[in-house]
């Protein structure tokens, strides 16, 4: 499954690649940079909270609360 900034990014440089008019490709150069970003801290925030869940006293979904 594609995540959907990625799906968003496929999408802008599909359209960049049939514009040829330099105030739509900049706009959605913009907008492409914007999606890499977003799917950049994604990850980083899913990353973020799975330590979080793997310290101690988290209750949430903690494999070894249940031991």
């Amino acid at each position: 499954m594609i995540a959907p900034e990625q799906k968003a990014r496929v999408t802008y440089d599909n359209i960049l690649r049939l514009s040829d008019d330099p105030d739509v490709s900049d706009a959605i150069k913009f907008l492409r940079a914007r999606e890499i970003v977003h799917f950049q801290r994604f990850g980083e925030g899913l990353r973020l909270a799975k330590d979080k869940m793997n310290e101690k006293n988290v209750y949430y979904m903690n494999p070894a609360f249940d031991k």
